[in-house]
């Protein structure tokens, strides 16, 4: 493709188009498009040619399932146009993409009005604080009525809603009615100006609004100009950031991350940085219905598809954007993938990844008991279309299982859980506080376990097994979710413990803690609008009540009566179909995912799901302790009993007289008072909060077998590991070489290692990153003296150093030369020495020196010897 061409620069503004399914927000799309002059003739959803829904399965169903861009070149403004789907089976996509607009307009159907998707949408574009613009599309139908809508508008959504398409006095009035500053501007001047006005939309006081016709392209023009007139103007920070919103793949297959620049600019070839990796933009692409240009470089405010990028994810920030904007909408809907016969499903599973990569709200997950892929998602349409969309791209024609609801699983009040595995040569031990979070939280971790019991590098491993894994629930196996787990205590050994022992201690500590735990089983329930007759009201009521929902007081619209309320998604979900036939095809029943809230019949599900917590054996509950050079099975409820450190905390009902659990000598070689660990450890997980429990009093220490006895470190070679680029890019004048020429800056750093080597007499091991590099088995070789180290394929420097140090330090002194401070926390709790890079740099610089003089004196001795032979 050519690179766009130089035009004027305009100003960006990244425009989000929103509205309920058949609102008319395509048609609307594509009468922006023809009015802005993008497109030469209207396409027609029903037509099957609209411009943005380009998509096979868009057009045989005539509405928008993936967001789409367009491209609109306005007087003063460079607009980009973001489609978005109005179906709530695909609200993911929709709300991804909040993340980045500017501002949105919002569709609403002049003969439907508001509707409760609609309410959702709002909801949403408050949450992200998106300024919004109104299309009351439609309004050449019958039977609509303009003032009637805007007060509906402004019941229903905001006071803020302001007609922009009346006569100018009446709407400065209206607006200066939303804001005291506009108020008195109005009552001095007569009128608000466009200025004043811009910021009260920025602010979200005011949101104009205009009626008129998609289809017959009234209003729109007017809607284009106001939007240009009234969006907010907004300024960018110079440095980098960018915001992810979307993952898909063009016709090629080729991975595209689409972003929105939010600060700076981003240049092709530009290396971008994630957390523990770095790839660099390829290709950079403007996007306009399915064509698209090449830029070299992309501002402020634009928004791009990025190629070479593998580790993106929708709502990740890039560069000064740090935080991940988590999505409101989870999936709720389960069924089992029937694959053809003879299908491999370890095969097609990967493939099933990169749909799942591509829509936040399909979730893919591998059933190890049974061998089974089971997918959840929002709905049956969301169904169809993946099914198809299997097809299409991979060539496999597969079905689905009956779908049932996704439960999980909560707990009532705060339990401790301990976990303890030890079989021959293994050994770990984990004490954990299970604390019920807010509804829609997650599952969240913390610690308080001192770093001079268990080493930051064993606890940063539990966190890591904390959050790797939907832990399941004790009633129906459901995934637990709205806790908290704090790691209150733990242990670890010298030398049997190994990084899988963690897991088993991890999983078997949260899992004994909620066998004794007071478990809720939550299931997804939905809000709802439901309009009947008069005459049906009563019927209506009584179903919500046997539903086990609640219902507000209803409304009365006309001849119909709207109840809102609230139900489980299992009763909700097909109750469409009875509203149909009761009210003889006049009522209309509309949904919206509200959370999880406490199952409405928990013993019956329970007691029809018939899962058995101790017959689980691929999660248990017990611990395994050695016994006799064996590992012995100890049950859940006798473990805590067995366990060889204190469990950290006691809540407050446990009674006093407890016995306290055998202590162990803590395992930890070094740094036990350093404070500036702590500093690091409080910086990353927060401070610790004591509130629902107490630190017990501190057991007295007991002598312990000889196996377990800290090991005394022996006399030996000292050793110097090197993170290579790190030294690199962190050394001036290597860094300025690297610029040049990386391989020369390698053999730079080499040869002053080797003269380091020769002088200190230590063995000096260098390691660089080649983890990249596909099948790549590593090497290790010795020239000039020192070990050269390249990594093998997935092994970065950081995790060959973690593991060198670990198991060097227990013989040597080990020292470890880099300025990553995550690095020099996890050799330091090895026992290992940290350096940095200056530090290091200056010890060289001084080894440097010492030779310098060395050689000097060596010369001087030779020169006079020299002299005296001449003499004789």
């Amino acid at each position: 493709m050519a690179e766009l061409k130089k035009t004027e620069k305009k100003r960006p503004l990244c425009v989000g188009l929103l509205a309920h399914v058949d609102a008319g927000k395509t048609t609307l799309s594509e009468a922006l498009l023809y009015c802005g002059g993008a497109v030469r003739r209207l396409g027609r959803v029903d037509h099957g040619d609209a411009f943005l829904d380009h998509d096979t399965q868009e057009r045989a169903r005539g509405i928008t399932i993936f967001s789409k861009q367009a491209m609109l070149a306005l007087e003063e403004t460079e607009l980009t146009l973001l489609d978005t789907p109005g179906h709530v089976d695909f609200s993911a996509e929709m709300e991804r993409t909040l993340q980045v607009l500017d501002c949105a307009i919002l569709v609403i159907s002049g003969s439907d009005g508001v509707q409760a998707h609609t309410r959702t949408l709002w909801k949403l574009l408050e949450r992200y604080n998106v300024p919004v613009f109104l299309f009351i599309n439609k309004m050449d139908l019958s039977g609509t009525n303009r003032d009637a809508l805007l007060s509906q508008l402004q019941s229903r959504l905001s006071g803020g809603c302001v007609a922009f398409d009346g006569e100018d006095a009446a709407r400065d009035e209206a607006v200066a009615m939303c804001d005291e500053a506009a108020l008195e501007c109005f009552l001095e001047d007569g009128s608000v100006s466009e200025a004043v006005t811009r910021r009260l939309v920025a602010e979200r006081k005011v949101f104009p609004c205009w009626f008129g016709s998609a289809l017959r392209l009234q209003g729109v023009e007017e809607l284009l100009r106001g939007v240009e007139t009234y969006a907010p103007h907004r300024q960018y920070p110079a440095e980098f950031a960018a915001r992810v919103f979307k993952i898909s793949r063009d016709n090629r297959g080729e991975r595209l991350t689409w972003l929105k620049i939010t600060g700076g600019s981003l240049r092709a070839k530009m290396v971008l940085r994630g957390a523990g990796w770095e790839e660099k933009a390829d290709q950079l692409r403007r996007y306009s219905g399915t064509k698209y240009q090449m830029v070299e470089e992309a501002a402020a405010g634009t928004v791009v598809a990025v190629t070479g990028l593998s580790r993106t994810y929708p709502g990740q920030g890039l560069g000064a954007e740090t935080e991940d904007n988590a999505a409101v909408l989870e999936p709720v809907l389960n069924y089992r993938l029937i694959l053809p016969e003879g299908t491999d499903p370890h095969t097609v599973l990967p493939k099933l990844r990169q749909l799942e990569e591509e829509d936040p709200l399909l979730r893919i997950v591998w059933n190890e008991r049974w061998q089974e892929i089971h997918v959840r998602l929002m709905g049956p349409v969301q169904l169809e279309v993946l099914q198809n969309l299997i097809q299409e791209r991979f060539g496999l024609t597969v079905s689905f299982g009956t779908g049932n609801i996704v439960y999980k699983e909560t707990i009532a009040a705060p339990v401790t859980g301990c976990g303890h595995f030890e079989p021959l040569r293994h050994y770990a031990e984990t004490h954990l506080l299970l604390t019920p979070g807010e509804r829609g939280s997650g599952v969240q971790v913390d610690s308080v376990c001192p770093t001079d019991q268990l080493d930051l590098n064993w606890q940063r491993l539990i966190f890591t097994h904390l959050t790797e894994r939907s832990h399941p629930g004790v009633l129906t196996g459901s995934p637990l979710t709205d806790v908290k787990i704090t790691l209150t205590a733990g242990r670890a050994h010298l030398k049997h413990t190994e990084g899988g022992d963690f897991r088993q201690a991890t999983y078997r500590a949260v899992r004994q803690g909620l066998m004794g735990a007071e478990s809720i089983l939550l299931e997804p329930w939905y809000d709802f609008r439901l309009e009947v007759p008069h005459n049906c009201v009563g019927r209506a009521m009584t179903d919500v009540q046997n539903m086990g929902g609640a219902v507000d007081d209803p409304q009365t619209e006309g001849e119909m009566t709207v109840l809102t309320g609230r139900g489980p998604v299992s009763e909700l979900q097909n109750y469409w179909q009875e509203v149909a036939v009761y009210t003889r095809g006049q009522g209309q029943l509309s949904c919206t995912l509200r959370g999880y809230e406490p199952c409405h019949n928990a013993e019956e599900v329970i007691a029809a799901i018939g899962y058995e917590a101790e017959r689980d054996v691929d999660n248990p509950a017990d611990s395994v302790f050695c016994s006799h050079g064996a590992g012995v099975n100890v049950t859940w409820d006798e473990a805590p009993r067995h366990m060889h450190v204190a469990p950290g905390v006691r809540l407050e009902e446990e009674a006093e007289e407890e016995e306290a659990p055998r202590a162990r000598r803590s395992a930890y070689t070094g740094a036990a008072q350093d404070k500036e660990l702590q500093a690091i450890f409080e910086r990353t997980y927060g401070k610790v909060e004591h509130r629902a429990f107490r630190t017990p009093p501190r057991p007295q220490r007991t002598e312990l077998k000889d196996s377990y006895h800290i090991r005394d470190q022996k006399d030996g070679a000292d050793y110097l590991l090197v993170d290579g680029y790190n030294i690199i890019f962190a050394w001036e004048e290597l860094k300025a070489l690297a610029a040049v020429d990386l391989s020369a800056a390698r053999g730079a750093l080499e040869d002053i290692l080797a003269d380091y080597h020769g002088f200190r007499r230590c063995e000096v091991i260098l390691v660089f990153d080649a983890y990249k590099v596909k099948r790549n088995p590593g090497s290790v070789e010795k020239r000039n003296g020192i070990h050269i180290v390249y990594t093998k394929e997935a092994e970065t420097a950081d995790m060959y150093i973690e593991k060198a140090s670990y198991r060097l330090q227990k013989e040597h002194r080990v020292r470890v030369a880099t300025s990553d401070g995550l690095e020099q926390l996890i050799v330091l709790g090895h026992g290992a020495l940290r350096l940095s890079a200056e530090a290091f740099h200056a010890e060289i610089e001084e080894a440097r020196g010492q030779i310098a003089e060395l050689v000097r004196q060596s010369n001087l001795k030779n020169k006079g010897a020299n002299r005296a032979r001449i003499k004789e």
